[in-house]
């Protein structure tokens, strides 16, 4: 087919891939910080209190004293490369390019900070990707998480006047490569100790428990993926909850809280899994490799580990290109 000569450039019809994780401050200093928490925190998937009563809240005692403290936090974990969830997104999306070929555009976004998901589909479709599947790296579905991705690209594409075909990538909490995934890092991680734990602890991020009464599958899929865990493994393999915020009764047991109960119960050396995370990131470098780790001692508990999240392991892309594959059918060959 012959152009006329003023025609625009059009892009050889592509399709592509989005990846999303949660997201990440641009830097470990109190001011990205804020600018992140802000965003994160204003998010009414996130935080489902009615606005008029907590944005006083949120701007005056959260984003005044809190920013400080998760700097902080943040900087015990950063990287040279950069924040660890975003150093191993890339690392994922990277990876997963290189594994899907030259037939898929593969790139990856934060639902809170950057690169922005917007920002990141208009590329992908001036590159030419008429066919975008939306890929939230969640394996167990919530609407603070997989949902609020996915609100935030259709709010993209609202904005745009040539959309290209969305599909999105839906929970796989239970799904057989995800189980396989999950077991073969965990006995990877575990070959490589010098001691047997006892028992494996698998920490999820908490929810209001509140969710889970309003309907949210968050609760019930994360219990899913532990007993096909606990299946697949040769050790007892225990659950609980993480990184609690505010007053509201969030699902239980704790994952402090846990690990103090096991010691009492004869349990010495623990191994901590973090099933909900497809990356390593500040809940699970910070809040388990380090703070979990103190209290598990300080109950006299004599050897804790914390085993990686998937990151960009070969048991990640295997996993990634099985159910992009799989999604993308019709799509590529």
């Amino acid at each position: 087919m012959i152009l006329p000569p003023d025609h625009p450039a059009i892009a050889t019809p592509k399709v592509g891939v989005l990846l999303i994780n949660l997201g990440t401050p641009d830097a470990p200093d109190a001011a990205s910080v804020r600018r992140y928490l802000r965003e994160f925190l204003s998010d009414r998937r996130v935080v489902e209190i009615p606005r008029i009563l907590w944005q006083p809240i949120l701007h005056g005692a959260i984003l005044t004293t809190r920013p400080k403290k998760s700097a902080h936090a943040y900087s015990q974990v950063w990287t040279e490369e950069g924040s660890p969830l975003a150093v191993h997104t890339r690392a994922t999306a990277q990876a997963m390019q290189a594994a899907m070929g030259q037939g898929v555009v593969v790139d990856w976004a934060m639902r809170y900070g950057n690169p922005g998901i917007a920002e990141r589909l208009a590329a992908m479709k001036q590159a030419g990707c008429e066919r975008i599947l939306i890929a939230p790296l969640y394996p167990q579905y919530s609407a603070a998480t997989t949902a609020t991705a996915n609100d935030a690209a259709f709010a993209a594409l609202a904005a745009m006047r040539w959309q290209p075909a969305i599909r999105t990538l839906p929970p796989y909490h239970d799904d057989p490569a995800y189980i396989a995934a999950l077991k073969m890092s965990v006995e990877r991680s575990l070959a490589g100790l010098d001691f047997a734990p006892d028992a494996l602890l698998a920490s999820f991020h908490g929810m209001p428990e509140r969710t889970l009464r309003l309907g949210d599958p968050y609760h019930c899929q994360s219990v899913k993926t532990v007993r096909l865990l606990r299946e697949a493994l040769s050790l007892p393999v225990h659950m609980s909850f993480q990184s609690r915020f505010g007053r509201a009764k969030w699902l239980e047991p704790e994952t402090e809280a846990t690990l103090a109960g096991l010691v009492r119960g004869g349990v010495r050396n623990i191994a901590v899994v973090t099933p909900g995370f497809a990356a390593d990131c500040l809940e699970t470098l910070e809040e388990i490799a380090l703070r979990a780790r103190d209290a598990f001692l300080r109950e006299g508990g004599e050897k804790f580990v914390f085993l990686p999240c998937l990151n960009a392991s070969a048991e990640a892309i295997t996993l990634y290109q099985r159910l992009l594959s799989r999604e993308l059918s019709g799509w590529i060959d």
